[in-house]
């Protein structure tokens, strides 16, 4: 019996030993070692001072202090906005605005979006001055960025279970002071191996002069679901060097000479430096017998003449057409690669060389790739210039539509994806969605989520004033009042697609008054459902999607106060 009693003991520490595993607390090398040793202890107190060693391995992260969300009498849902809904044509696509806190339209799209969205995107409010009552931020005081991640950890919580298991990608843009913090919170939430790339993103090009350094850039983060592996789509090629053609052109389409095959910038490699037999002459790696010889018998330097392409390589590119010979500016021959704009050399697995066609070339993304002005800030102003005529009274700092667009495109090859913005500001996400269709005649869907706060600058709400007019403007041509005075309409068609408008409301969920209940005021069509037909189906509903929808924010006296006192 006690040995039965020592082996479930046991048993119960190798579970917990795992779980610190799954809870990515310790690593499983070391934990399979504490496994080991438990089942090898000869007694329980010593299987339980070897379990006791899995809690001195600590995981690297960080500590802030989290305020706390708590619980309510009142259940938060969506309203619709009738008014500032429209709908322009029934054929076309509809997207969606939610009005209020972000927090509570995250659980509320739960109901219908659990592990549907494709993209998130959000540009939360990381400045002193734009981050409202909860999340001020001062960077002179013992607050510092704590009201931000506690703002930001349970919304991406939220997010994480939004975001599609197999495709879903998420992407904050974030400044240099806090990027690293809230790295470390999505390295928490989605795991180290969810991590895709952080990125640097131009802000301007000039600048104030300063005695210390102009800033010019923040950051742009990305993460994956874990474990899965994200496939990216190739940025657009600039085809102008292309202008060459050759008996190839109808399929490869036009080519350019891109470079030499010898190089001697990159490490020297020994089975790179061959000699190559062309129309009776013998061609080495940057044209000299004597310094092949050289670097033959072993003296060569850490970079040195080579060929950048394998002599298989070369010879089935020489036999298919890839090869250009030339004389060079001393008379010796110099050999040439031609690069396709619709092909490339590929290896499949077993090594073999093949011809690679594409539909149109393209380049590899890079974490350079939105560091051109089109991914600016100022070009943000000057394309929110086009719809507001005083568009800096009303929005700072906007981002630019090519920015959102290329995050998306790059990031997700469905052209049906739905893309999810829960700090919308003025509305750039679902105008680059809708533009990226335009281009390419995909079918995205945007959902954006803002708040409707107030500020010297839009007296009605940024929603109000901002992100709501921005949409109408450019998705049927005029705003609400009939207004058509804006620059943008005069070069643009616009968009055509429709807009459903929710806000959040409120009910207590003790509320028993005729037509107030819970039941009586939560639309289930808001909800991509259709109408109930029995009261007994609609209460079973509402109890089992609406239970958690309560919250509110303790207020910053008793944050200060639990801190005190604990």
């Amino acid at each position: 019996m006690l040995d039965e009693t020592i082996n479930k003991s046991k048993e119960d520490l190798i579970s917990e030993i795992e779980k610190r595993v799954e809870d990515k607390i310790i690593e499983k090398s070391n934990a399979d070692l504490l496994i080991k040793l438990i089942n090898n202890s000869d007694s329980l107190s010593e299987a339980i001072s070897i379990a006791q060693l899995g809690t001195t391995y600590k995981r690297t992260g960080f500590h802030f202090d989290k305020r706390l969300e708590k619980m309510d009498n009142t259940i938060k849902y969506f309203k619709k906005n009738n008014k500032l809904s429209f709908k322009n044509d029934e054929s076309k696509l509809t997207h969606k605005l939610i009005i209020g806190d972000n927090y509570d339209a995250l659980l509320n799209l739960l109901v219908e979006y659990r592990n549907k969205i494709d993209v998130i995107y959000i540009d939360p409010p990381y400045g002193k001055d734009s981050m409202g009552e909860f999340a001020e931020t001062n960077y002179n005081n013992a607050i510092t960025r704590d009201n931000l991640l506690s703002m930001l950890y349970p919304r991406l919580e939220l997010a994480k279970q939004l975001l599609n298991k197999e495709t879903g990608v998420i992407i904050c843009s974030i400044d240099d002071r806090n990027q690293s913090y809230v790295k470390c919170m999505f390295d928490e939430i989605f795991g180290e191996i969810g991590f895709l790339f952080v990125a640097p993103r131009i802000t301007k090009k000039g600048g104030k002069s300063t005695t210390t350094i102009q800033k010019n850039h923040d950051y742009v983060l990305a993460y994956a679901m874990p474990g899965n592996e994200i496939i990216f789509s190739m940025d657009e090629m600039d085809d102008s060097g292309y202008n060459l053609e050759d008996e190839y052109v109808d399929k490869r389409g036009k080519y350019k000479l891109s470079q030499c095959l010898d190089y001697d910038s990159l490490s020297y490699s020994k089975s790179l430096d061959y000699p190559i037999d062309y129309n009776g002459q013998t061609i080495y790696p940057g044209g000299d017998y004597e310094k092949y010889k050289e670097r033959q018998s072993g003296k060569y330097k850490k970079a040195d003449w080579a060929w950048r392409w394998s002599k298989d390589k070369y010879e089935f590119g020489l036999k298919n057409g890839f090869i250009v010979v030339k004389n060079g500016n001393n008379g010796k021959p110099r050999i040439y690669t031609k690069t396709y704009l619709n092909c490339s050399l590929e290896k499949d697995n077993t090594g073999k060389i093949y011809i690679k066609y594409t539909d149109k070339a393209g380049k590899y993304y890079t974490t350079l790739s939105f560091m051109d002005n089109d991914c600016s800030n100022d070009y943000g102003k000057k394309e929110l210039d086009k719809i507001f005529k005083n568009s800096n009274d009303l929005f700072k700092n906007p981002k630019p539509i090519n920015l959102i667009s290329k995050l998306i495109k790059m990031s997700c090859l469905k052209d049906d994806a739905i893309v999810l913005d829960f700090f919308a500001g003025s509305g750039t996400t679902g105008q680059s969605v809708m533009e990226l269709n335009r281009e390419d005649g995909g079918n995205r869907k945007f959902i954006l989520c803002t708040n409707n706060e107030i500020t010297n600058m839009n007296p009605n709400g940024i929603a109000y004033d901002v992100t709501t007019k921005r949409l109408k403007r450019i998705m049927s041509g005029k705003c609400y009042d009939g207004n058509k005075e804006f620059d943008w309409i005069n070069n643009n068609e616009p968009y055509g697609d429709n807009l459903d408008v929710y806000e959040i409301a409120k009910v207590a969920n003790f509320e028993s008054a005729e037509n107030k209940t819970p039941f009586d005021v939560i639309d289930e069509t808001l909800y991509g459902l259709n109408k109930f037909n029995s009261i007994k189906d609609k209460i079973e509903w509402v109890c089992n999607n609406f239970e958690h929808t309560q919250k509110n924010i303790e207020s910053d006296n008793a944050w200060k106060e639990r801190l005190e006192n604990e």
